[in-house]
């Protein structure tokens, strides 16, 4: 038994295989309201972060609120029509994304993407950049819930439960390094991960996995001088304070200066040319500095908040497949988010992953909305699934009408 279908078990709800219900209930309401707060706290802070840098580099100070609230507004129309649209009907589609995901981190691999920081990370479409790896997470994300959803016992199995998925992210995993996109392989990796436990594949397959995994890590790190420089400037930023821990160190100090309740918005020191990517990979630092502390904690609140919601969505869903896709989209999500935090605080070394619905980027903030639609979705309790389950208690247990909590009680609602 997986570790989720257990604790489904333990919680007195049962997963359930029957297809899709044409009628379906609300959408969880407090995540909606989350992540809608979140996506136009962002536009502020993006505007705060960058008008400085935007006057000086564009001869505009709106150069990138205006961009980051068009990609706002077309994400959030975005993650409302997924919110309405069933998630049973992606499977069809599943080997189509993966593919054209695959496409896609192929071209950038191949030297034909757009490169920034000696990085080929991005495709530009037009005035539109988009980043590949984005897109592929999410697409790894329905392929593994489709996939896993249909092996029930066979997950067990080295050749049909954990080796395609193991290969799948390996390819994946080299495609992101070959760019180089190190923090976007790690993280398909532990998507792997993460949705293979969940679904009752041997630990001594992943261990095993694991185990070979750590020299190759240790090679990768070891032998590139940039990932090194990386090393050290997290281990001692301010030793390296003009050097290669200049971004960290600016950082901490914008964090620092935040004090309790912050400088006020707009009062940044730190975005004055001092800290780079203020506006994109360290904007919760100059959250740190201008909301301070108390800030801060409600940002982090809220992440807690998507994640708690994505969680009990996983738990709720009415079959497997749903319960993989909400797991996956609420690992996707809050493991960006903690990374991201945590690097802007020195407590990991520095990676290029973007805040989600915070930092500016179109295509990064439209990839996590549609992602948010999609576990919306999920979150909308199958009616017809709930009569079906509640006909079939009755019919095992006469006479006790009433007496058991049906799956009316476990889904309902939004709260």
């Amino acid at each position: 038994m997986s570790a989720l279908a257990w604790l489904k078990t333990r919680l007195g709800r049962s997963s359930i295989a029957a297809p899709a219900p044409a009628r379906v209930g609300p959408a969880d309401a407090v995540l909606i309201a989350t992540v809608i707060a979140l996506v136009a706290f962002g536009v502020v802070m993006v505007y705060s972060a960058s008008a400085v840098f935007a006057s000086q580099q564009y001869h505009d100070g709106q150069h990138f609120l205006v961009r980051q609230a068009v990609y706002a507004l077309v994400s959030i129309v975005l993650m409302v029509l997924l919110a309405r649209f069933d998630y049973h009907r992606y499977r069809p589609f599943t080997y189509p994304m993966l593919a054209g995901a695959v496409g896609l981190m192929l071209v950038v691999a191949l030297g034909f993407g757009r490169t920034v920081g000696g990085a080929a990370r991005w495709i530009q479409v037009g005035p539109v950049n988009i980043q590949p790896a984005e897109i592929t997470k999410l697409a790894l994300i329905f392929w593994l819930a489709y996939s896993l959803s249909k092996k029930a016992d066979r997950i067990r199995s080295f050749s049909v439960g954990f080796l395609p998925h193991a290969l799948m992210a390996g390819l994946l995993m080299l495609l992101c390094l070959k760019q180089p996109d190190f923090g976007s392989a790690v993280m398909i990796g532990l998507l792997t991960f993460v949705l293979l436990f969940a679904a009752g594949a041997k630990t001594g397959y992943m261990l095993g996995a694991l185990m070979l995994a750590a020299p190759v890590v240790f090679a990768l790190v070891a032998g590139s001088e940039y990932r090194m420089r990386r090393i050290r400037a997290f281990l001692e930023p301010f030793e390296h304070r003009y050097d290669i821990g200049y971004q960290i160190s600016e950082s901490l100090m914008s964090f620092g200066s935040g004090g309790v309740t912050g400088v006020g918005i707009g009062d940044s020191r730190q975005k004055l040319f001092f800290l780079p990517e203020a506006h994109t990979d360290f904007i919760s630092a100059i959250i740190g500095e201008e909301l301070g502390f108390i800030g801060v904690s409600l940002l982090v609140a809220a992440f807690l908040v998507v994640v708690w919601r994505g969680l009990r969505a996983a738990f709720r869903a009415p079959n497997d497949y749903g319960t993989y896709l909400a797991l996956g989209i609420t690992m996707f999500l809050g493991a960006q988010a903690f990374t991201n935090l945590s690097v802007a605080m020195g407590l990991l070394p520095t990676k290029g992953l973007v805040l989600p619905f915070m930092s500016y980027g179109g295509s990064s903030l439209v990839v996590n909305c549609a992602a948010v639609g999609v576990l919306l979705n999920v979150t909308r309790a199958r009616i017809d699934a709930i009569s079906r389950e509640t006909k079939s208690d009755e019919r095992e247990m006469p006479g006790k009408s009433g007496a058991t909590p049906t799956r009316a009680s476990a889904l309902g609602g939004a709260s």
